[in-house]
């Protein structure tokens, strides 16, 4: 029995399988990063919600991000799932899910998780109020607060992000990071018209971390609250990479009563001790 001999696939046929094969990767490459950037445009939609529009329907939601008013039913319908909106009047708020993230944000984060207790006792000592303010990519967020006594409303408590060159809390990080990605930082403030005077010169700004990063702490009297004094100083995580800050604040009238280089030195020994946890 003669049988036939099977025949070579041809060298065109084996680079259209080939091309197929690569637009097949780039297809489902290009699907993934569609899916990646949908599911980013709609998380973000959790900013709009504030204290003054605690409510947003869908077409406010779809004309501020962007989007058709039936993509932003979609959203807020998956968001209305997972717990994260609920319907109310006629619209939509923020849901009780967030608040159990936030539940878990405080007994988990490890930052938070090291510095509550030396927090504890650098409030009794002093009998000023102590802030924990964290970097988050771009943002800088107070995390924690832990007072020493003082009932006092902060412009910029716990989860409202602070100005990034104003307030001891942001300098005491800012000042200790790379130099690039500084730079990359004050680019993007000026960008976005950044009225702060540190953010119009490059040089001066980078001169003001540098005498910062030099003393080992930020020191700043009323730039973020009137009448409030307040002393920072840098936490580095296990890298050696800063990540957040330790505050203290107090009255102008009530600092002045105290010690600074005292003040100065219990926040630093706090801020290794913390430091050294993380390692």
């Amino acid at each position: 029995m003669i049988t036939k001999k099977a025949r070579k696939p041809s060298r065109s046929s084996s680079q259209a399988k080939a091309r197929k094969a690569v637009a097949t990767k780039a297809r489902k490459g290009k699907e993934r990063e569609d899916s990646g950037s949908s599911l980013s445009r709609m998380l973000r939609t959790l900013q709009f919600f504030s204290r003054a529009e605690p409510v947003l329907s869908a077409e406010t939601i779809a004309e501020r991000a962007g989007v058709p008013t039936s993509t932003a039913y979609r959203y807020v319908k998956q968001l209305t799932n997972a717990g994260l909106l609920i319907r109310w009047k006629g619209g939509f708020a923020l849901g009780p899910r967030i608040m159990e993230l936030d539940l878990q944000i405080r007994e988990c984060d490890p930052l938070i998780v090291a510095a509550a207790g030396p927090m504890v006792d650098l409030a009794k000592q002093t009998g000023l109020d102590v802030l924990l303010s964290k970097l988050y990519g771009q943002k800088i967020i107070t995390v924690h607060i832990e007072p020493g006594g003082s009932s006092r409303t902060l412009n910029f408590g716990r989860g409202r992000p602070l100005p990034l060159f104003r307030g001891s809390n942001s300098k005491a990080i800012v000042a200790f990071l790379p130099a690039a990605r500084m730079r990359k930082l004050h680019e993007e403030a000026r960008a976005n018209g950044e009225s702060d005077p540190l953010a119009r010169d490059w040089q001066t700004f980078y001169e003001r971390m540098l005498s910062i990063r030099k003393a080992g702490y930020s020191l700043t009297k009323g730039e973020l609250n009137s009448g409030i004094e307040g002393i920072s100083a840098p936490i580095f995580g296990a890298e050696r990479d800063v990540i957040g800050s330790l505050t203290l604040i107090g009255d102008l009238g009530r600092m002045a009563m105290l010690r600074e280089e005292a003040l100065i030195e219990v926040v630093q020994k706090t801020t290794a001790v913390i430091s050294e946890s993380l390692k």
